[in-house]
């Protein structure tokens, strides 16, 4: 394979990984990383550097057409940030401690959680008669999207459980060089009672702003090659704003099943990957 094959081959599993990522908030990180890693043989740290790249280019992409769209909540987006990016910082620390196989082990690992915890979603609850979350009213972070034709309420609960959590998926970004999409959605729609909508759009915009937060530690330790992180970010970029334009066409029930499907194949490839098992 000559190098135009091989970025094309990389520009294609992009598009493919953004396209799937925005639909289901993870920003694509969780998926480009397995494949080049998995079937293209870059190193786990090489893979994450270029992911980081991509996370941001499909939290600008997507995330700006959620926000036109309304669906998007900047406000509890700006303030989870706070947690995600002390966790980012923390995380990418890390990454530079722990070796390859560990890495991939705990990838593979937490795809697997991710898909364990959706298991227990269902379908959104009407939150707009729920009791009024003090935090949440002080921070005015409850909101309201486009849902059905009409405008569709909710009221945020679980404001600290939600921002606990929101550090731990920080720490999972810098450590993995991903959004940690999953985990964030999973804290907005299960703990915090968002829409599942709106915890997508959300999560999207908040994994560019934890990648950004580490990033810097990657590129500091050499582990930017922009030779791959241009197919890898250019092609991500373009499957992000495909996803965000059929996002409000999509049924919640089918977007948990691609988020479930997805991650659950790309974590068993993961670990083993880490315990040098083809499958």
């Amino acid at each position: 394979m000559n190098e135009l094959e091989f970025d094309l081959l990389v520009a294609a599993a992009s598009v493919l990984a953004g396209f799937i990522g925005s639909l289901i908030g993870l920003g694509g990180g969780m998926i480009i990383v397995p494949v080049l890693v998995v079937f293209l043989g870059i190193d786990i740290r090489y893979a994450m550097g270029a992911a980081l790249a991509s996370v941001i280019a499909t939290s600008s992409g997507a995330g700006a057409a959620y926000l036109r769209d309304g669906v998007s909540n900047m406000r509890i987006g700006m303030f989870l940030c706070v947690a995600t990016t002390t966790g980012a910082v923390a995380g990418a620390w890390l990454s530079g401690v722990l070796n390859a196989t560990v890495l991939s082990l705990i990838f593979g690992v937490v795809l697997l959680v991710s898909a364990g915890l959706s298991l227990r979603s269902k379908e959104d609850v009407d939150t707009s008669e729920a009791p009024i979350d003090p935090i949440a009213a002080k921070l005015r972070l409850n909101g309201s999207f486009p849902d059905g034709g009409g405008e569709r309420f909710y009221r945020v609960q679980g404001v600290p459980g939600g921002f606990a959590m929101m550090f731990v998926a920080g720490i999972l970004s810098g450590l993995l060089g991903i959004g940690s999409g999953a985990f964030k959605v999973l804290a907005m729609d299960q703990i915090m009672h968002i829409p599942f909508k709106v915890s997508t759009a959300t999560s999207n915009f908040m994994i560019g702003v934890t990648a950004a937060a580490s990033v810097g530690i990657y590129m500091g330790r050499g582990y930017f090659d922009p030779v791959l992180v241009f197919p890898v970010a250019l092609g991500v970029l373009v499957g992000a704003f495909a996803g965000a334009r059929l996002l409000p066409l999509i049924s919640t029930r089918l977007l948990k099943w691609i988020f479930l499907v997805a991650i659950s194949l790309v974590g068993c490839q993961m670990i083993a990957k880490g315990l040098g098992v083809d499958l």
